[in-house]
């Protein structure tokens, strides 16, 4: 990335559920970052979630980002761009750096998976045994052929600087789901870097990915962009905010008669405060 040029940045919500606070922190960092460098920032809806993902919802974020005082630029949705992620799914494979893993979760838990940054790192159990095409299989990144194919990689982050990328903590992580046609981890790099996207910010709870995704850069021939991971916006309980756990959504909150560009304001002043 040109340093000098312009950042673009994204918001890349999925309509699963509604946003809550620790969106709206993303969201804000990734517009400011784009506006105080004269550059743009991007709204993607990543909806390939199956029957999860609910285009509602994706209207009702639009309204909050507005609510919240954000202006951006919409890009097409994941759902336009699932041959993009066939065919890099499909070169990987051609080149022998995927395998197939037709393992449970339980499978993996009782295989004596050591933790890792993200839960457990697969053990490798499938890469050691040929497939069973009577079960339903994800494709999984072979961490060992793709150091050996790229060599040393680095990664650079606004805030922790210079990264070494190493993969051990996350093991073969999975590309193509059993479920999806692709995982977070290959949409997300695709995604950016079709949208031109040069400034990566996202919460610090997603750091580790970001190892993966400049694996995958690398691998795949595509741009390098800087990251920005800030810290997460944490409940009174002390864990982070999250849909799952029944955080308060925005949504809520503009009906409630909230003032979304003071709460704006307010996150931007305790984020200064932070130093990030």
């Amino acid at each position: 990335m040109d340093r000098a040029a312009p950042p673009v940045t994204r918001f890349a919500p999925s309509p699963n559920g509604h946003l809550h606070l620790g969106h709206a922190l993303s969201a804000i960092v990734a517009h400011d970052l784009a506006v105080a460098g004269g550059g743009r920032f991007l709204l993607r809806i990543e909806d390939i979630d199956g029957p999860r993902s609910r285009p509602e919802l994706a209207a009702e974020f639009r309204t909050d980002l507005a609510w919240l005082g954000l202006e951006w630029e919409e890009v097409p949705a994941q759902s336009t761009r699932l041959p993009s992620y066939a065919a890099a799914a499909q070169s990987l494979r051609a080149r022998g750096l995927l395998y197939p893993c037709t393992c449970t979760r339980s499978e993996i838990e009782a295989a004596g998976a050591r933790p890792g940054w993200e839960g457990l790192v697969y053990p490798g159990t499938c890469k050691h045994r040929p497939p069973d095409p009577s079960r339903p299989a994800a494709w999984r990144l072979d961490a060992a052929k793709a150091l050996a194919e790229t060599g040393p990689l680095t990664w650079e982050d606004a805030l922790a600087g210079t990264q070494q990328v190493d993969l051990s903590g996350l093991g073969d992580v999975v590309l193509v789901r059993k479920d999806l046609p692709a995982s977070y981890h290959l949409a997300v790099t695709l995604d950016d870097a079709a949208d031109g996207v040069t400034l990566v910010t996202r919460g610090a709870d997603l750091f580790a990915a970001s190892h993966v995704h400049r694996s995958l850069q690398a691998l795949l021939g595509l741009p390098v962009p800087r990251w920005h991971h800030h810290p997460l916006l944490l409940g009174e309980d002390g864990e982070k905010l999250a849909k799952r756990r029944g955080s308060p959504a925005l949504a809520e909150r503009r009906a409630a008669g909230e003032d979304g560009r003071m709460l704006a304001q307010q996150m931007r002043l305790q984020q200064l405060r932070l130093g990030t």
